[in-house]
């Protein structure tokens, strides 16, 4: 079976491609399109189809959409009702529903040959369960827990997997949502909803939860599996803010007092859903599964022995689990996710000859690794482009900013080169086999979706990445799976004596992460970074900028920085301060930490 899948109607539009129950490409169309998120999710955007995402899924199996056995959308219009009798304020949403109906049309629009008759409409929460049951390593037998703002009429969708069957086990109707709650939360605050909730988590470690005794009236668990959610008088807990304002301490107490409630309200449906099933396996998926410091807590404290999650968890992973999901209705065995890079990726040449047409001087050192691992050290800001992009909205070493973590001042500094609040962290990769001496909370973690508490002893060492709550959303490297992201590790050890590296997403606030080479060398030319690491080959800014004008059909020498009298190359950085090169020569060997509880991403 071809079964490609769509996400299209609310937000994260994005195609995926599975053949014969293995997934082989899904990629956002943010990444294609360069407008973040894909679209906002008004109705009046509910006919845009991902149609380069989708082109290229096709494009990388070589297919065409004639020779495609099916395609699932992920909503069900049938299954809709009337906004207004959800008790929702949506007066528009009846022109989403015929956009939704029409669906099959747009999409032989976008893809010509597409036959309109093979779309199938898939259950919306129901594609985010295939997503995560179906996409979870080990998880034949497990249950799934999807929560988010919306769906046809309900908000969330408690559901047990058996081998390749799934089977709903209860459903929240609207228009009691704990996304949309959260939604209005993140609005209120001034941020951009649909969008900027993750702001809120990282605000919340900033308060205190004082409100949430009156917020506990409007959200709370209701013992049956469900809860209520819904008509919170925000305006009466604390004051909006501006975009433009500064947050005050009532801010961040909101914030706070929010997500203790969410945290409460989702341990309770672990639990009752535990109680149904008595599986050892949770997988999570929806919007609200990208809240890691939730996920940690549903990890510590519920019932399930793992907890896995989701990395597409939002509405672009739908595309993937509709695809799944009628793969294996019509008889294919769904695999397992192997990773997250599903997306667009390069081969050396076409690299080579994307920066000969720029006419950038490049670079192609002997070590990649060692000559990444060798900047940073030397404290630079180094973007990261190798292999395919990632699905989802984590950047795990595939299209990366790295820096220094033993700097403390780097927080601010990438905050500044990305443009974003300066209340942000930024986050940690780890060795997989050094991160339980450093960092306590689930592993491993490949695809940054909990939070850690970082040991004390520690915390002084890394102090760019440990958030004010003394905790770090750490991805953790496989040698097996990312072997070159490990050996830049691991020469970083050498140089500095810290198996970690800062790492946040390759771009800039308000746009999506770089996906192509254009993109790459866009975002260096206009934010501060050092170096780009595109494939195997460098760009230095010195050279970048320094007005030299070689032809395009040559590169830099690597001979033109001269090592420094240690032997280490000098490196063309100014005003960049000197680190230790072994600040952890006399570092403890093994911790243990407390329980933590805390706000990382």
């Amino acid at each position: 079976m071809r079964v490609l899948g769509i996400n299209a109607l609310f937000h994260d539009p994005a195609a995926a491609l599975v053949i014969d129950g293995h997934t082989v490409a899904a990629a956002e169309e943010e990444r294609f399109s360069r407008r973040k998120h894909g679209k906002r999710p008004v109705p009046f955007a509910a006919w845009e189809m991902p149609g380069q995402a989708a082109a290229w899924c096709l494009t990388q199996a070589g297919l065409r959409p004639q020779d495609l056995d099916a395609v699932a959308y992920s909503f069900d219009p049938s299954l809709a009702r009337p906004a207004d009798t959800l008790g929702l304020d949506d007066p528009w949403d009846h022109l989403r529903l015929a956009y939704a109906r029409e669906a099959p049309n747009f999409l032989h629009t976008a893809l010509p040959g597409l036959d309109p008759d093979i779309v199938q409409f898939v259950p919306h929460h129901m594609a985010h369960a295939a997503s995560s049951a179906f996409g979870a390593p080990g998880a034949e037998s497990s249950s799934v827990l999807v929560l988010d703002g919306r769906g046809e009429r309900t908000s969330h969708l408690a559901a047990r997997r058996v081998g390749d069957l799934l089977e709903p086990l209860y459903g929240q109707e609207l228009p009691h949502s704990l996304g949309l709650v959260y939604e209005e939360l993140t609005e209120h605050l001034g941020f951009l909803r649909s969008s900027d909730e993750f702001k809120v988590m990282a605000l919340a470690s900033h308060g205190r939860p004082r409100m949430l005794s009156e917020l506990r009236r409007y959200v709370h668990p209701t013992g049956d599996g469900g809860f209520r959610a819904a008509g919170v008088p925000w305006s009466e807990l604390c004051p909006p803010r501006g975009r433009d304002e500064a947050w005050t301490q009532e801010h961040a107490d909101a914030a706070a007092s929010a997500q203790e409630c969410l945290e409460e309200t989702l341990l309770d449906l672990v639990r009752w859903l535990h109680g149904r099933t008595h599986d050892d396996v949770l997988t999570l998926a929806g919007g609200v599964a990208l809240n890691c410091v939730a996920n940690t807590r549903i990890a510590r404290e519920g019932p399930f022995g793992s907890v896995w999650v989701q990395p597409a968890a939002g509405d672009a992973g739908t595309a993937l689990g509709s695809a799944l999901l009628l793969a294996a209705e019509r008889g294919d065995e769904p695999a397992p996710m192997a990773s997250a890079a599903l997306g667009r990726g390069w081969s050396d040449a076409e690299l080579e000859a994307r920066l000969k047409t720029a006419a950038v001087p490049y670079e192609r050192p002997d070590d990649l690794a060692a000559t990444v691992a060798e900047a940073l050290a030397d404290n630079a800001i180094v973007a990261w482009f190798q292999g395919r992009s990632e699905y989802g909205p984590r950047a795990l070493g595939h299209r990366s900013l790295l820096a220094h973590p033993g700097h403390a001042g780097n927080l601010e500094r990438l905050n500044d080169v990305k443009g974003r609040e300066q209340f942000r962290p930024v986050a940690p990769m780890v060795l997989a086999e050094r991160a339980g001496e450093i960092f306590e909370g689930p592993l491993p973690s490949p695809y940054m979706l909990f939070v850690h508490e970082v040991a004390p002893q520690w915390r002084e060492h890394i102090p760019a990445v440990v958030h004010v709550d003394g905790t770090a959303r750490i991805q953790t490297v496989d040698a097996a799976t990312e072997p070159l992201v490990a050996r830049m590790l691991t020469e970083f050890e050498r140089y500095t004596g810290l198996p970690v590296v800062v790492n946040t997403s390759l771009n800039t606030a308000g746009r999506p992460m770089v996906d192509d080479p254009r993109d790459a060398l866009e975002c260096f030319g206009s934010a501060p970074v050092d170096l780009l690491a595109i494939g195997p080959f460098i760009v230095r800014r010195g050279d970048f900028f320094a007005g030299q004008q070689p032809d395009a059909a040559t590169s830099v020498d690597p001979g033109a920085y001269a090592p420094t009298a240690d032997g280490r190359q000098a490196m063309p950085f100014a005003d960049v301060p000197p680190t230790d090169p072994d600040p952890m020569a006399h570092r403890p060997a093994t911790y243990t930490t407390r329980a933590h509880r805390g706000d990382s991403r």
